[in-house]
Parts: C-alpha cells; sequence; structure tokens
C-alpha cells in the first residue's frame, strides 16, 4: 500500500476529466438550434438512460463523503428515510407525471401557469432557483475537499479550497454549454458507473486493511450497535426513525422528484409517459442499494480507523482514499468523488438555465421555444448559472455540520411550499392563483422561523427551551410541514377571502 497521491494517480484523473469533457462535446455535437432540443433532448432519451442520469444527478459528492460519515458516526439508521425515497417516487409516477405528460412542456413550472397563472410560475420558478443555486454551491464545496487535499495536503489551504473549485467548475461548464440535456444524461452514466465502482473498490481495499476482514468489521460493528437499521420510536427531533423516514423521507422524494426542475427536467426527457414512470420508480430502488453500499463504507471506516473521532466528517472518507490507496485507485476514487460532483452540477446548470429561458426570458420577451434567439438565450443563461455556482462554492464557509445536513436542509427550506402548491392546483380546483402565492409565501415564511430554530438551538443549546417545539423539528419533516402549511392557508385563503377573476386555466 502506499500513501499520498502519485503521478500515476494523476495521469487516471486527468484521463478522467479530459474524457468527460470530450464525450459531452461529442454526444452535444448535432446539437439543434432549438430551446427544446436543448433543454430536454427532443424527448429522445431511453428510460434506463434516464433512471441512472436521475441516480447520478442526485448522488452529488455529498453521497460519497458525507453517508460514510453518517455511519462512522451512527449506524444505518439513515436507510429508513431512503426507502421513505422509494414511496415518494411511486407517488410522483402515480400523481403528478400524468399531468406533466398532458402537453409538450420543458419546465414544471409552466403547469402552474396553466392552471393559476403567469404570477405563480415566475414566483415558484425563482424559488426553484435560488433553492438550487444555494443548495449546489454546498455540494461543490463538499466536492473541493479531496481535491485540495491533493494540492494543499492533509491540511488543505483556502486558496487550495478555491483553486480546486474554479477547476471543476471550469471542466464542467464547458460541456454542459456545448451539449446541453444530451451531454448531461450521458456523462452522467460514465460519472455514475465510476463513482459505483470506486464504492465496491472502497469495500474491498477496507476488507483488506482490518483483521479478521469484512467478518471482523461487521462483529465490531454489530457489538457497538452501529448495525441497527430500525427505530420505531416516535421522537419528532430525531431525523433516522421508521416514522420520519416513511413519512418525512417520502415527502421530501416527492418535492425532490416531483416540483424540482432538476429532476422532472430529466423525467420529460423521456420517449413517453409509462418510461418516466419506470425511470422515477426504478431509480429510488437503485438509490436504496447506492445508499447501503456507502454507508456500509463508512462502517469499514470506522473499523479501520478504530472509532477514534475525525472532524469534519465529511474529511474521514477522502482522507482514507489519499491515505490508505494502493497508487492509480487513488486517482480512480478521486475521480469518482469528482464525478458524482459533476453529474449533479451540470444537471443544475441545465436545469436552472432551461427554468430561466421558459419561466423567465420567454414569458417576458414573447418569443418562441424554437427561435433561434431563445437558443442562443438558454446557452448564455447556462454560462451565467454555472459561473453563479462556482461563485457561491467560493463563499461557502465550513461551518462542522455535515455537509449533507446542511444541503438536504437548504431543499427542505422550500420543498413543501412548492409541492404544496402543486398539490393546490392538482387537488383543489377552489384554489386560485391569489391562494397560491398566499400559500407558498406563509409556508417558506413559516419553514425559515422553523430552519432557523434549529440552527440557533444547535450553536446556542441554551436557547432551546425559549424556541419551543420548533428547535426540535428533525429535517426530514420540513417538507410535511411546509406543504400541510401551505396547503391549509391556500385551501383557506379560497374560503375566506373573495373569490378573485380566474387568470389560470381551470384544472
Amino acid at each position: 500500500m502506499t500513501a499520498g497521491f502519485t503521478i500515476l494517480d494523476a495521469i487516471v484523473l486527468v484521463a478522467y476529466l479530459l474524457g468527460t469533457t470530450a464525450l459531452g462535446i461529442w454526444v452535444g455535437r448535432r446539437q439543434k438550434a432549438g430551446s427544446k432540443d436543448y433543454f430536454v433532448a427532443g424527448r429522445q432519451i431511453p428510460w434506463w438512460a434516464v433512471l441512472f442520469s436521475i441516480v447520478a444527478t442526485e448522488t452529488s459528492a455529498l453521497t460519497f463523503i458525507s453517508i460514510p460519515g453518517l455511519a462512522y458516526t451512527g449506524n444505518l439508521g439513515f436507510l429508513q428515510v431512503v426507502a421513505g425515497y422509494v414511496l415518494g417516487r411511486i407517488g410522483v409516477a402515480l400523481l403528478l407525471l400524468p399531468r406533466y405528460y398532458q402537453g409538450e412542456i420543458v419546465t414544471v413550472y409552466t403547469l402552474l401557469q396553466q392552471r393559476f397563472g403567469l404570477a405563480t410560475r415566475r414566483m415558484t420558478s425563482i424559488v426553484f432557483m435560488v433553492t438550487r443555486a444555494m443548495a449546489d454551491s454546498v455540494r461543490i464545496f463538499a466536492t473541493a475537499i479531496p481535491v485540495a487535499l491533493i494540492i494543499g495536503g492533509s491540511s488543505p489551504t483556502t486558496s487550495a479550497m478555491q483553486l480546486s473549485i474554479v477547476i471543476l467548475g471550469a471542466v464542467t461548464i464547458i460541456y454542459t454549454y456545448k451539449g446541453g440535456m444530451r451531454a448531461v444524461v450521458w456523462t452522467e452514466i460514465l460519472q455514475a458507473t465510476v463513482y459505483l465502482l470506486g464504492g465496491v473498490s472502497a469495500l474491498v481495499i477496507l476488507g483488506n486493511t482490518v483483521p479478521d476482514g469484512w467478518p471482523g468489521i461487521l462483529s465490531q460493528a454489530a457489538a457497538a450497535g452501529k448495525l441497527d437499521a430500525v427505530d420505531f420510536s416516535f421522537e419528532i427531533s430525531r431525523p433516522h426513525t421508521v416514522w420520519a423516514g416513511l413519512i418525512g423521507g417520502g415527502f421530501l422524494s416527492m418535492a425532490s422528484h416531483g416540483a424540482d426542475q432538476l429532476i422532472v427536467q430529466r423525467l420529460l426527457s423521456s420517449r413517453n409517459l409509462r418510461e418516466a414512470q419506470r425511470a422515477v420508480i426504478g431509480s429510488g430502488i437503485v438509490v436504496f442499494f447506492q445508499m447501503a453500499l456507502f454507508l456500509v463504507v463508512g462502517l469499514g471506516l470506522w473499523a479501520h480507523f478504530g472509532g477514534q473521532a475525525i472532524t469534519p466528517t465529511d474529511s474521514i472518507f477522502p482522507r482514507f482514499i489519499i491515505e490508505q490507496m494502493p497508487t492509480g485507485l487513488t486517482g480512480l476514487l478521486v475521480a469518482a468523488i469528482i464525478a458524482a460532483a459533476m453529474s449533479t452540477q451540470s444537471g443544475s446548470i441545465n436545469s436552472l438555465a432551461a427554468a430561466s429561458t421558459h419561466d423567465i426570458y420567454m414569458p417576458l420577451t414573447g418569443r418562441a421555444a424554437d427561435d433561434p434567439v431563445t437558443f442562443r438565450a438558454g446557452r448564455r443563461f447556462t454560462l451565467f448559472w454555472g459561473i453563479a455556482l462556482t461563485g457561491g462554492a467560493l463563499l461557502f464557509k465550513d461551518q462542522g455540520t455535515p455537509v449533507v445536513v446542511v444541503a438536504l436542509g437548504i431543499a427542505s427550506f422550500t420543498y413543501g411550499g412548492l409541492l404544496g402548491v402543486f398539490f393546490l392546483g392538482n387537488f383543489w380546483k377552489r384554489a386560485a392563483q391569489r391562494d397560491a402565492i398566499f400559500g407558498l409565501s406563509v409556508g417558506i415564511v413559516t419553514m425559515a422561523f422553523v430552519v432557523f430554530a434549529a440552527r440557533i438551538s444547535t450553536a446556542f443549546p441554551g436557547m432551546a427551551d425559549a424556541l419551543g417545539p420548533f428547535a426540535r423539528i428533525a429535517w426530514p419533516w420540513y417538507v410535511l410541514i411546509g406543504t400541510s402549511i401551505t396547503m391549509i392557508v391556500g385551501i383557506a385563503s379560497s374560503f375566506l377571502l373573495p373569490r378573485p377573476k380566474v387568470t389560470g386555466t381551470p384544472s
């Protein structure tokens, strides 16, 4: 075994970066000058490719870096949340996707204009853009950790982190700008293959570094209670319970895969409704086994390091990769982390550009989707969001909290409001645009207080009692709470206030 990052590792890493960029440019070489083709690939992507594209998109560097850290410091309880993800996707396939395939749409927020009016479409799209930009800036920051370890050593400097972020951002922007959704999907399949291979390789290496191999690791983990995966207690402050997982995780997945343009855009790239349904449900099953893989890697890391406290937890796996992996494999696993991040970043850039083009630019200018000017505007928005995400990552400061928790907390902040608006539109015919906007606004403001209370109580434990029960709500419940508040306020508004004139198309 060799420690550190060698020339061979550098060759493997550079070859991956160049290969991914070349693949993205190659698949986008016949890109048509049309916004629909650029953002949803003309709806010609097969379901299995969409499935792995979804998996790769939601499997950012957070999964590769932070999920092993959850098992290292805890147990396998996170699988309860992942089980809820599967249930949530079934709900998306049955309740929301049939509506999305009733017309030729590019962004999911178009439906809200048809149902409520243009103001609702703009507001929900802007909420999506702000939330997505913030969450994915955190993800890009997480990806820079292993690259910074290479550049700056075991204690990477701020300049090493910044250089890492700029390099990763530049490479991803190039092929995303050139190839559009086709480049995003097909490079994501390559990236998913690389990081899954990296995860399996880590399992094999860990088994060889611990006495008695994996039987010994699992025996130690069982004795320490780290194999526990099911918790039936009902405490709203605990994130990893059956109830928080199946209910809270289910609503989180319905929001992320049914109301977030990042994932819905891939589903809209499918050939038809049936293939989109197969892709979204199948992705949930694949993600469950994938999360189990990375949690087990965390158990191996715990045994390898003897359970010693390592902070931040997001550095545990990168540290093992740089210090313990054989020559060549280190480069592959660093490439795997970068692959996970690049897939999420490229998808985010493309979806943010799609929302900017179709929800903001086109309604303001009156231009059509097939107008060459719209296509050029879409590419400019791609460049803008690529730079914005990279800049956001440069501004992020590590607070010691696992980055996966920070990113999911940001997403949960607004997901509930977005999902609540879609539910109002689909299941409450009396609701009008005013009711949707009012419900969304109250839902977001309420969740801002809940998230703020949780953060304050963590930073200042003495204030927990003053903040009441809001300080003890675990993050998996955020989407359910936000959805419920948005719907309750929207329904009440439709009864209590005078009926406005209809500005959209009734459902």
